[in-house]
């Protein structure tokens, strides 16, 4: 009796994980989502580093994903190298634009945070 109960807490245990992976990546999009709208709105630049780098710890913890798009792909296949790409790039904004801020280029900093949109609209018609 013990091992069977045993066994079906392992195996809900697994299929808990799953399905907490499964929307891993839709989850950290939305947390990008979310403190890119704050970094676009906010009038702080700490509130603005604050929200870039939510944005980047997003981001890598999206690269280990694997969108709905391209659920069963390789993960060496030429899509998915493409949408860690995306993400690198974005990445690669993210701390081009923190860079300007803690240089307290504050404005230049907003300003390099706008292109973002072209980064996710790109990405986006690709892996949404």
């Amino acid at each position: 009796m013990n091992k069977w109960l045993i066994a079906l807490i392992g195996m809900a245990a697994m299929a808990t994980s799953v399905i907490g992976r499964a929307n891993a990546v839709e989850d950290q999009m939305k947390l990008i989502s979310r403190n890119y709208s704050t970094v676009l709105k906010t009038d702080s630049p700490e509130e603005f580093k604050q929200g870039l780098m939510a944005m980047k710890q997003a981001a890598t913890l999206a690269e280990q994903g694997v969108p709905d798009k391209l659920k069963g792909q390789d993960k060496d296949s030429a899509s998915m190298k493409d949408f860690r790409h995306g993400l690198t790039t974005l990445i690669g904004e993210i701390d081009d634009a923190k860079a300007l801020a803690d240089a307290g280029q504050f404005e230049r900093a907003k300003q390099a945070a706008e292109q973002f949109k072209q980064t996710r609209d790109e990405y986006h018609k690709k892996y949404k």
